[in-house]
């Protein structure tokens, strides 16, 4: 009877997991990018390193990857490499990589400690500092490190959260970026 229960509790988690996720997501992630959610704007923006302030709208035409990080997450800074190779590989055919530095502690919210952390990263992409989670809430983002991919339509056709996936996520910038 326990293990009844224990499959009822998981199935109704799972629905409700399905219920609750980004409608649109799904058929996104399968390539189906008339079906991906349009991306939202950058909220609530503190700061901008590397760049003048951005715009989802003003970089519509473009391919871009958005990268939400921390700079005391140790997984961020595992994806940090990878995301140098993307861009340094990329940037020339047009691909626009933007950071996202959303902070998960206190001390992470210092714009000196930003700045240092991308001086000692390497990191010449673009970078927003987004303190109050603005940015955050309205892609209904819940990881760090999270990679999300927009089409030249502004549509996120692409996420990945976490560390891992390189390939596939070079394979979907090659993809896209190829589409004229």
């Amino acid at each position: 009877m326990k293990s009844i229960r224990l499959v009822a509790a998981v199935l109704a988690v799972g629905l409700a997991f399905a219920a609750a996720w980004p409608s649109g997501w799904g058929a996104a992630r399968a390539g189906d990018s008339a079906a991906a959610p349009a991306a939202p704007e950058f909220a609530g923006i503190d700061r901008w390193f590397n760049s003048p302030p951005l715009t989802l709208a003003g970089l519509r035409g473009k391919v871009v990857l958005v990268e939400f990080w921390t700079h005391e997450c140790i997984n961020c800074l595992h994806v940090l490499p990878h995301t140098k190779v993307l861009y340094d590989t990329y940037a020339k055919q047009g691909l626009v990589v933007v950071g996202v530095h959303t902070p998960e502690f206190e001390e992470e919210r210092d714009p000196a400690r930003v700045a240092a952390a991308i001086r000692r990263y390497g990191i010449t992409w673009p970078v927003a500092t987004d303190n109050d989670m603005r940015t955050w809430n309205a892609w209904g983002n819940q990881f760090w490190p999270a990679l999300y991919l927009i089409d030249r339509d502004g549509r996120v056709v692409y996420r990945h959260f976490g560390e891992g996936n390189y390939e596939e996520t070079e394979q979907r910038i090659r993809q896209l970026l190829a589409k004229a």
